[in-house]
């Protein structure tokens, strides 16, 4: 393992660790999309079916583990715990527009056409745009909270240090896959925007983000 990946994969994990220290202090998930979070739930599901089936190493099962049940943990906060807290009538995304064209482009672009394989490029292609919902809930509001812009951070930084573990793999290893890759582009570039406004304005612009007064009527 490359330190680009061990990095992207510890980004990774701070952004889960502070989105849910952020829901359990605050007892609140307000700002925070719950179908942005069902849709990750589903991606590590449909990832680490792997763990019944094979064993590669102490870190790579822990870290599936905890990706699995935080993703659940963090569901089951939103939905349940705080459930008076979410803020739904801003969480209106159709995630259906989602999670049927990668379902489709699942089966037809694959490495191999097993159910195994299936389900792992389904969570590649619905983890580069599991963000939208949460995205497209703070164009509406116009506002995101400090802590939010935070975890988004951590996740943009985490697809970052993937592409560059990718061409790492390419060029010291010989490896290549133009699913994970063409997925992992497209996912930073949803973030790019984000990303930019976060690091050379700081978090005052980004806890107040451009308001699309056309969003109010959507539903």
């Amino acid at each position: 393992m490359n330190i680009f990946r061990l990095t992207g994969d510890l980004s990774h994990l701070a952004a889960i660790i502070i989105l849910l220290m952020k829901i359990w202090k605050t007892r609140s998930c307000a700002g925070i999309s719950g179908k942005s979070q069902v849709l990750f739930a589903l991606v590590f599901t449909t990832r680490y079916l792997d763990l019944l089936t094979s064993f590669i190493s102490l870190y790579n099962t822990t870290m599936k583990v905890i990706y699995i049940g935080c993703a659940y943990a963090t569901v089951y906060l939103i939905y349940v715990k705080f459930k008076a807290t979410y803020d739904g009538n801003h969480d209106t995304f159709r995630v259906e527009f989602l999670v049927v064209p990668v379902g489709g482009l699942a089966f037809l672009v694959n490495h191999d056409f097993s159910p195994l394989e299936i389900l792992w490029t389904f969570s590649i292609y619905l983890e580069s745009v599991a963000i939208l919902p949460q995205l497209f809930m703070i164009s509406k509001t116009g506002e995101a909270e400090t802590i939010t812009t935070h975890y988004l951070f951590f996740l943009g930084l985490y697809r970052a240090l993937y592409l560059i573990n990718w061409i790492w793999r390419f060029y010291f290893e010989s490896f290549f896959d133009m699913i994970a890759i063409v997925a992992g582009v497209v996912q930073t570039i949803l973030y790019c925007d984000f990303f930019y406004l976060y690091v050379t304005k700081g978090e005052s612009c980004c806890c107040s983000l451009p308001h699309d007064p056309r969003a109010e009527g959507r539903t």
